[in-house]
């Protein structure tokens, strides 16, 4: 994969406009490609691998399930699409593995905007990294979701078997075990961790050896 240059863990769609909207990404038809657009302009990944999806699968049945369980908000998965940017600049939507959004961020059911992409940086964000992408690739998208709001990003390496742990600024007034986030990785953790979902999602624990079964 030949990356670009502003947003290094894809690369730039050939052929494509200068400048594309949101709507015109959502208007795209099916091709095997997942798509993302930064700052208006349209890049792509390819189709993901069996390691990528497993692990995928894993975290978001085990969020979810404690995510409902909780009444905490809601649960999303295979390459949802978040508006990140501002009005009146040129658009940008990330797509998340999964990803967790709290009640009160939800659009209502009834909204239009429920079944697209929702115009709001999601709670908690996980990457799942392809054969294709690398660490300081990846830390590019990491930063990217937590100055757009997110407050905590779980990338994982199906190759290695580890959790990189990114944390953003809180909404909330700080608590004890919840620091402001930074432009480094909090943590990497291994198969004897435990993932912790700290104050973005209270109580949830899930063993980092359990994503990779």
């Amino acid at each position: 994969m030949q990356h670009d240059t502003l947003a290094p863990w894809a690369e730039r769609a050939p052929d494509s406009p200068e400048r594309m909207t949101a709507a015109e990404l959502l208007a795209l038809p099916e091709n095997g490609w997942r798509y993302e657009l930064v700052e208006g302009r349209l890049v792509r990944m390819p189709p993901i691998g069996g390691g990528h999806g497993r692990a995928s699968l894993k975290l978001a049945n085990a969020l979810d399930a404690y995510v409902e369980q909780h009444a905490l908000g809601m649960v999303t998965v295979g390459e949802h699409g978040f508006i990140l940017s501002l009005p009146e600049q040129a658009e940008t939507v990330l797509a998340a593995d999964v990803a967790f959004v709290r009640t009160e961020h939800v659009p209502a059911r009834t909204s239009a905007e429920f079944d697209v992409y929702w115009p709001v940086a999601p709670d908690l964000v996980v990457e799942v990294a392809s054969p294709s992408q690398f660490r300081p690739e990846m830390a590019v998208k990491a930063r990217l979701w937590l100055r757009a709001g997110v407050r905590l990003v779980w990338v994982v390496w199906p190759a290695q078997r580890q959790v990189d742990v990114w944390r953003g600024q809180s909404r909330e007034p700080f608590r004890a075990g919840w620091q402001p986030g930074t432009d480094n990785v909090a943590a990497t953790l291994g198969e004897g961790d435990m993932l912790d979902g700290l104050e973005v999602v209270p109580g949830f624990a899930l063993p980092v050896a359990r994503v990779f079964a």
